[in-house]
């Protein structure tokens, strides 16, 4: 299922005049996704010209598999994904890339004798499905761990109920929702995958090359539109969690305000601080072919594109 979050109405606009857009955000509404919000409900998007729709990803849907299927001009897509899909023969193009390193952990009970990374060897471990799954496949293919992959779901509660011995998570998400369910920092083993060579940019902007070419500045003037609303939420955190929490109950997502705090405040770790013209949201050439090499020597993608360079925006 599809989730709409219709724009508000901006008093004395031309609608007529405003460029329409269709943004898929990677998941349900959080504050992972916080500077969207704000600049939709502050008018960011109105102002830039642009009548923005949001769109939240669900279980049965990607925003990957939308944009491919032309229901949305914007996704937020991680770049394995973007990778592999521009592998396949999707003209994807990065037009802003948010967060330039993983947040992406190993979780696992000190109790059920794991110390090391090594020792998940032979155990159960929650991967997710899809393309989440791809830093996580990639780490245990590097470090040749033979692991029962089961299918992890939404929840940390396969994990809480002993039903894997590890699991996927995000030190934004995941690691603080089991820290806050009862168990002590002390008492888990995380394993960040970037300490352990598998460090992927993720949340992305993605656009198809046609998109990019004929609405270059309607783009543009997102993007724009969009850093303000970071800088917005940045400046006034609790503004930004009142409205992430809006955006939560009207999706009948459960709203958890510590949780959203801890995420808003990781997530902007992860940003880093802007500089005298703000963020650099440049994909990285670099970053690129290191992912790309990366994935066809761990042989989940067949050859690196020939085009590979126009995953980036020129």
């Amino acid at each position: 299922m599809l989730l709409v979050i219709a724009p508000q109405t901006w008093a004395g606009s031309d609608a007529a005049a405003l460029t329409p857009l269709r943004l898929m955000l990677a998941w349900q509404p959080q504050a992972q996704f916080a500077g969207y919000y704000v600049a939709l409900e502050q008018g960011f998007y109105r102002e830039a010209g642009i009548e923005l729709t949001i769109l939240s990803a669900d279980r049965g849907r990607s925003a990957l598999a939308a944009l491919r299927a032309g229901e949305v001009d914007l996704a937020v897509v991680w770049l394995a994904a973007a990778i592999r899909a521009r592998a396949e023969g999707t003209p994807l193009v990065n037009v802003a890339q948010l967060l330039p390193r993983s947040s992406v952990v190993l979780i696992a009970r000190v109790s059920s004798g794991v110390q090391r990374l090594s020792d998940l060897g032979g155990r159960r471990v929650g991967v997710w499905r899809g393309d989440a799954a791809l830093p996580v496949e990639a780490l245990l293919r590097k470090q040749n761990l033979e692991v029962e992959r089961v299918p992890q779901s939404t929840t940390i509660n396969l994990f809480l109920r002993g039903g894997v011995e590890a699991m996927s998570g995000m030190l934004y998400n995941e690691y603080h929702l089991l820290i806050d369910a009862g168990p002590e920092p002390e008492a888990v083993m995380m394993f960040p995958l970037a300490a352990h060579g598998i460090d992927i940019p993720e949340d992305g902007l993605y656009v198809l090359e046609q998109t990019a070419h004929e609405q270059s500045a309607a783009i543009a003037a997102f993007v724009a539109a969009t850093r303000r609303g970071w800088e917005q939420a940045f400046a006034d955190p609790e503004q930004a969690l009142d409205v992430v929490l809006r955006r939560q109950r009207a999706e009948y997502v459960p709203a958890n305000r510590l949780h959203q705090r801890w995420m808003l405040e990781q997530i902007r770790a992860v940003m880093g601080e802007p500089g005298e013209n703000g963020w650099d949201w440049r994909l990285r050439r670099e970053d690129v072919e290191r992912v790309a090499e990366l994935m066809q020597r761990l042989e989940m993608i067949d050859a690196v594109p020939s085009d590979i360079e126009r995953l980036m925006l020129e």
